[in-house]
């Protein structure tokens, strides 16, 4: 495969600089993945705005990162999902939780599962989900609301997991200790 550029402040196209400072001030570092996406300025500001309203929905910081790794997860991205482990540490989230998604095991959490396994079903029927699986999503205590905000997670998940695909962007160093391959049948929805 042809080897993406990965670029720091110095090499990136011009109307990426700011979006890579913007990066390194909330980071403390550049992340490899906005590395790889600085060569396209508008990728990694829509991903950097998608990323920013993700986190301003009506999800908790335990349903965010039920979107998130449950999208990683299914994609199996070598990247994200070790990133959104450590993410979910800085968040607080329990390590049970962490490791049941990881390991796509039950999360011990009757809403959670329910945000879980309709968000495989949005995934794996490319937005074409029944009437049952909704009314089991809104029995669960989910809104119309939540379901379109799945749509915007999935978004940001669709772009990031697919330049990791696509590049083979490397772990960052911060994150080698949390790697992952999926070990598990991939859960049934």
């Amino acid at each position: 495969m042809t080897d993406f550029p990965s670029h720091d402040l110095d090499s990136a196209p011009e109307a990426s600089k700011p979006l890579l400072e913007k990066s390194n001030a909330a980071f403390g570092r550049l992340p490899g993945l906005h590395k790889v996406m600085a060569e396209s300025p508008q990728l990694l500001e829509a991903y950097q705005q998608v990323h920013k309203l993700f986190t301003e929905t009506n999800f908790d910081a335990d349903e965010l990162t039920v979107v998130w790794q449950t999208i990683n997860v299914e994609h199996e991205c070598h990247y994200c999902v070790p990133a959104h482990t450590g993410i979910a540490k800085m968040m607080k989230i329990s390590d049970d939780l962490v490791d049941a998604l990881r390991n796509e095991t039950p999360l011990g959490n009757d809403k959670l599962e329910a945000l879980r396994t309709f968000t495989l079903q949005i995934l794996r029927g490319r937005g074409n989900v029944t009437p049952a699986q909704v009314d089991a999503f809104f029995a669960a205590g989910y809104s119309h609301r939540a379901v379109l905000d799945i749509i915007l997670g999935l978004s940001q998940k669709v772009m990031s997991n697919y330049v990791n695909h696509m590049a083979q962007t490397p772990v960052d160093e911060v994150f080698k200790p949390l790697a992952w391959t999926r070990s598990a049948t991939p859960l049934a929805s």
